[in-house]
């Protein structure tokens, strides 16, 4: 967690002193355990907030400017809060623009205006929802500090828009969501269609979620990123032949899908599908196991996860399979697989707690030894959604 006594001081050598006390908010970032690329097509989905994010310190200001800042980088800019408008050369500032213009269009009319510091734990492009973290950590600041009613799912869905329409990433709901509504010692099942969800314990006893990054960064308004979903998109159209009500492929089941999936002509779009649905049906089976205290079985259902994601969507990359090939390897890893978009960005393994530091070690090394990149891993500990701190 951050130092929040040195953050203060920062903010007050930026912003100068003032009788108005300075608010600190926190978002987690968020890792998906299992269910990739299910949420854009209405499946389910089964992130974890983490306990490291982005802590915001935020103050009114007598004026209406909007005042940005971060510990991460250089850039710092004042805005007037009613004109905020996107452009590419403020960078990480268009997230909080963002909520900042949504909100207005919610009908927020903003009593003053605001400064703010952001200080982000999350590395930037690792696939950890940083960009959510920022949204939603700004969005409940300022509904907080204009004495706002708090609606965490509602919360969630304006950042997602401010991601699309705003920024012009056509994200799913999952990161938004996970990071608004999360909770220690727990994960999310999120339905992604209908937003329904359940908090389900996640008892890992003394196994421990190991994310590994990379190093690869990657770029979500991605080409690749847009053509799947396009691709699911036609699978769709294909099977509404035998099921003309569905508009997602996370409308029909396993069952279903195998009795219609001749109807989808293209091989390639045939294999996105494929993935799709037997994705979802793995969340369903990862909850089974959970409550059946299985983390076994659950490691395996990572590992198959990974190896569809590889074969059957093919967004996972040289460096992303070198890293799970070399976690695989290690004794206590129960499972591994790739977390996030994929093309880069990290893993997530499950790994008895006798063998972390060789896991480190071992797939370090394996890992730069296979692709020249040195990776890092974060040993982590599910934690709570956004929230206020002082």
């Amino acid at each position: 967690m951050a130092n929040l006594q040195e953050l203060t001081k920062h903010f007050l050598e930026l912003y100068g002193e003032d009788s108005e006390a300075v608010s600190v908010f926190h978002a987690p970032g968020r890792v998906n355990l299992i269910g990739e690329h299910t949420d854009y097509n209405g499946g389910y989905v089964f992130p974890a907030a983490l306990t490291f994010g982005t802590t915001l310190l935020i103050r009114r200001r007598a004026d209406q400017k909007l005042g940005l800042a971060t510990t991460n980088f250089e850039l710092t800019k004042q805005f007037d809060i009613n004109t905020v408008v996107y452009d590419a050369v403020d960078d990480w500032m268009n997230y909080p623009k963002g909520i900042v213009y949504e909100l207005q269009q919610a009908g927020l009319s903003y009593t003053s205006g605001y400064d703010l510091l952001y200080h982000g734990e999350i590395p930037n492009g690792a696939g950890l929802s940083s960009s959510a973290s920022i949204e939603v950590v700004t969005a409940y600041a300022l509904l907080t500090m204009e004495n706002q009613p708090i609606d965490k799912v509602k919360i969630a869905l304006l950042a997602q828009k401010s991601e699309n329409e705003f920024n012009g990433v056509q994200c799913g709901i999952m990161d938004q969501f996970a990071v608004a509504n999360g909770k220690k010692d727990h994960a999310i099942l999120l339905m992604c269609d209908t937003l329904e969800y359940d908090l389900v314990p996640f008892q890992s006893g003394s196994y421990k979620l190991v994310i590994g990054n990379t190093n690869k960064r990657r770029g979500l308004v991605d080409s690749a990123y847009n053509e799947r979903r396009s691709q699911c998109e036609q699978a769709v159209k294909d099977l509404q032949v035998q099921f003309p009500d569905i508009t997602l492929l996370g409308q029909i089941n396993l069952e279903q899908f195998n009795s219609a999936k001749h109807l989808i002509q293209d091989e390639v779009v045939r294999r996105r599908a494929q993935h799709v649905v037997e994705e979802i049906d793995r969340v369903l089976q990862s909850m089974e196991a959970l409550k059946g205290d299985n983390l076994e079985r659950f490691g395996q259902l990572m590992n198959a996860s990974h190896d569809s994601l590889r074969d059957l969507y093919e967004v996972t990359g040289a460096e992303l399979d070198a890293m799970v090939t070399a976690a695989r390897k290690v004794k206590g890893v129960l499972g591994s697989r790739m977390t996030g978009a994929g093309f880069g960005g990290c893993t997530v393994s499950l790994v008895h707690e006798d063998s972390i530091d060789q896991f480190i070690s071992e797939v370090g090394q394996e890992y730069t030894a296979a692709t020249g990149l040195t990776p890092d891993f974060y040993v982590c500990s599910i934690g709570n959604g956004v929230e206020k701190l002082v």
